[in-house]
């Protein structure tokens, strides 16, 4: 290359890593705003809101519906949504689904249940409303003219509207925290809410503010990128979901951090696209470039430790298991309860023998996802560790049996699809570890970011690349090719599910894996080796999954990624701890509950259903088995949670409290 030919290549260079920046800032600028919205939130509230994915797809979707199909003006039907709805819906989850966890003084595991039951409610109420196909035709209030810019370049006038909320928002928040009697008390909840509430703060007016402004930045978000993609049910959460990469690489605390964070990120994404390997390279290469705040979120929940957030958390201080190893109170029905639950469920799962036509393969799902269903009641239920990713290793299981029987694997032939599954279940299960080993240094919502971060990287990196899935096969054996010979056979490995499953729960890993749940460090100082437990809970999980998924696979007698989507491994999840998770049958009912109510109703009714439950967990501690099945025979009613206790501190407050006001008393 000649000396005028370098210096003519260097301008245009340039040229194209500023156009490159710029455009990257439209990304990087939504994630900014929902890292703001995150912290904010989480600093208000103690509450990392999980449902903001889910928040921002409802008022993106209100809006056009408001524009498109009621023809509003745009800016009337923004601030309608932003002004009004948005601030509304963060008022209404408070008082409805956050606030009596923290009068009851829940744990961080039981307020990630309720966000994701508030996140699958949004996801099934938008289902219902505006239907699971993808939606064109998003507004864009500042559509129009690019802002032409000195050198040719040009910027989108969105993106410069939502640099200016940053700025605007970024200061707003820093001066009222720090200059205010409104961010003195933030800071005395966040300090100890107990505390600040007997010195006469307000909390629950905090929270509800809190709670109002990040609701609000989810519409902010939501809004913003609508324009740019398909309005998807359940795309557009997932999308906003990869953005709490931003706010965990801030520990839920630095709003400065977020904001380089989220531009950075936005920036960096925009940037790989001028990387075009050839070869095998280019569909991995591709998939990082699509993808990177997913790793980024991957990563940022592993560098963040077993800790999120400071130790600031807004939430109760008092009571309970304070090592936080048991995420939920998983209280189990009476024997009565048990047995009746029992006849329920064989009676549901005999019931489909009498189906046919598309009711019987409807039915076909039933079995192979209460499998799938059953390793989250080992590994959340027995094991006590927040797992959302169990819908990844459901998706290894038929993949593996599909590559398998494709014969895609280097070196290995095309088998049948017996072996093939049971070779697929032996290979997810080491693959448990992926989830199990950062467990063993974490729990509550740092596991929960963990886990879902790499059931999200399996989805996107697998599931949805076409090296991957391309060209497979997926069929039963000539002896299981009828629907219902097949649904007996699923049946049956459900029963030895089902057996292995209560054997190890009745056996002595059993109550070591119940003494690691109800108190870890109890369990360490009995002798339990807990790390080998969680790994082997997550290893055990895994194979369950695996089965569960590889049934699926041959149920539909294809692979599809939908089947195993993040989202849908969020619903399982929730619909497990409704159900009771310290019950093996649980999964049952929940499988059921999920298939029977879309396939005799409409999609989107088993999501508002679960979702709704979920979000009322404050009020049903332990789910549904939790519920008295019979009254007591004495017939006085079930004896009330015990009551939240205070610190010392906290007592000698109350006690000070209480000396002033009866000297108050008897001077009057």
């Amino acid at each position: 290359m000649t000396a005028t030919a370098m210096l003519t290549a260097a301008p245009e260079s340039f040229d194209l890593t500023l156009d490159l920046a710029l455009a990257g800032l439209t990304v990087g600028s939504a994630a900014a705003l929902s890292g703001i919205g995150l912290v904010v939130c989480h600093r208000a509230t103690g509450v990392l809101n999980i449902a903001q994915g889910a928040q921002a797809m409802a008022i993106a979707y209100l809006l056009r519906d408001l524009v498109v199909v009621r023809h509003w003006p745009v800016w009337p039907a923004v601030a309608c949504c932003l002004l009004v709805v948005a601030p509304a819906l963060g008022v209404l989850l408070d008082v409805l689904v956050y606030r009596p966890l923290q009068r009851r003084g829940a744990g961080p595991a039981e307020t990630v249940v309720a966000g994701l039951g508030v996140f699958v409610l949004l996801i099934g109420v938008a289902v219902l409303l505006w239907g699971p196909a993808p939606l064109a035709g998003a507004p864009s209030p500042l559509g129009g003219t690019p802002i032409h810019l000195p050198g040719g370049h040009s910027l989108r006038p969105d993106t410069v509207a939502q640099l200016a909320a940053i700025l605007v928002l970024g200061l707003t928040v820093s001066a009222v925290t720090r200059w205010t009697r409104f961010g003195l008390q933030l800071r005395a909840v966040v300090d100890d809410r107990h505390l600040a509430t007997l010195a006469g703060v307000d909390a629950d007016r905090l929270s509800a503010t809190g709670w109002a402004f990040g609701t609000f930045t989810a519409g902010l978000v939501g809004i913003a990128l609508a324009p740019y993609l398909l309005l998807d049910p359940y795309g557009l959460p997932l999308l906003v979901m990869e953005t709490m990469a931003v706010a965990v690489a801030a520990r839920l605390q630095s709003i400065p951090v977020a904001v380089a964070t989220g531009l950075a990120l936005g920036i960096a994404q925009s940037e790989l696209t001028r990387v075009h390997p050839s070869g095998q390279l280019l569909p991995l290469v591709q998939a990082v470039q699509s993808n990177l705040f997913v790793i980024a979120l991957l990563a940022t929940a592993l560098l963040a430790g077993p800790h999120i957030g400071g130790p600031g958390t807004g939430g109760p201080r008092t009571g309970g298991n304070r090592a936080g190893t048991a995420p939920l109170d998983l209280r189990r029905a009476g024997s009565r309860g048990g047995r009746l639950a029992g006849a329920v469920c064989l009676v549901l799962l005999l019931l489909p023998l009498g189906f046919r036509g598309n009711d019987l393969r409807s039915a076909l799902l039933v079995p192979a996802l209460a499998l799938v269903l059953l390793s989250i009641v080992v590994v959340t239920g027995y094991g006590g560790q927040i797992s959302l990713g169990q819908a990844g290793y459901a998706g290894l299981g038929a993949l593996g049996t599909a590559l398998l029987m494709s014969g895609r694997i280097p070196g290995i032939p095309a088998m049948p699809s017996v072996p093939a599954l049971l070779i697929a279940v032996l290979a997810t299960a080491p693959l448990g570890l992926l989830t199990g080993w950062p467990a063993i240094r974490r729990r509550g919502l740092a596991l929960a970011l963990v886990t879902f971060a790499v059931g999200m990287a399996m989805s996107r990196f697998v599931f949805q690349q076409p090296y991957a899935t391309t060209g497979l096969v997926l069929d039963r054996p000539s002896f299981l090719a009828g629907d219902r010979v097949f649904y007996l056979a699923e049946l049956l490995l459900l029963g030895l599910g089902l057996l292995a499953v209560r054997a190890l729960h009745r056996g002595r890993l059993g109550r070591a894996l119940t003494a690691m749940r109800d108190h870890e460090p109890g369990a360490v100082a009995a002798g339990v080796d807990v790390p080998g437990l969680k790994l082997f809970a997550f290893v055990a999980g895994a194979a369950l999954a695996a089965l569960g998924g590889g049934l699926i696979g041959l149920a539909g007698r294809a692979f599809d990624p939908a089947d195993f989507d993040p989202v849908r491994g969020l619903l399982w999840f929730a619909a497990v701890v409704v159900a009771g998770a310290d019950s093996a049958l649980a999964a049952v009912l929940a499988a059921a509950l999920l298939i029977g109510l879309d396939a005799g109703t409409v999609a989107g009714v088993s999501a508002v259903a679960v979702g709704a439950l979920a979000a009322v967990i404050g009020r049903l501690p332990g789910g549904l088995a939790s519920l008295p099945l019979h009254p007591r025979r004495d017939g006085r009613p079930p004896p009330p949670l015990p009551p939240t206790r205070l610190t010392p501190t906290g007592r000698r407050v109350r006690a000070a409290i209480a000396a002033r006001q009866a000297d108050k008393e008897r001077a009057s």
